[in-house]
């Protein structure tokens, strides 16, 4: 975990003039599930359930720990989440009832299929 402690008057995630290390430059393929959180992101935004500052609010609004141990996608699908939670597309309940008829359906896609 980095350390971000921040200084007087900044967030831990202002980190502007602070020194950021290198910068990876290899390409990569992006696996399905985040090229799906990328067009759910636009979907949603293009629909008016959210916008940019509303999930950069929830980027920001996480706890230092969480943004540290969650990967890129990670933390844009949890800031989709919430912001759709919060515009009233679905609730927790709902939510949660989806993702357990989801589990039910096997840990891969060929479970899901053989069905």
């Amino acid at each position: 975990m980095t350390n971000k402690t921040p200084q007087i008057g900044r967030r831990w995630h202002d980190m502007g003039g602070d020194a950021a290390g290198p910068v990876p430059d290899a390409s990569h393929d992006f696996a399905i599930w985040e090229k799906r959180v990328d067009a759910l992101m636009v979907l949603c935004s293009t629909k008016g359930h959210f916008t940019v500052d509303g999930l950069r609010r929830v980027l920001e609004d996480m706890p230092a720990e969480s943004f540290d141990q969650m990967t890129y996608y990670e933390r844009w699908i949890m800031s989709i989440n919430q912001n759709l939670i919060e515009g009233g597309v679905y609730t927790t309940a709902e939510l949660a009832q989806k993702m357990t008829e989801v589990a039910s359906r096997g840990a891969t896609y060929g479970d899901a299929a053989s069905e």
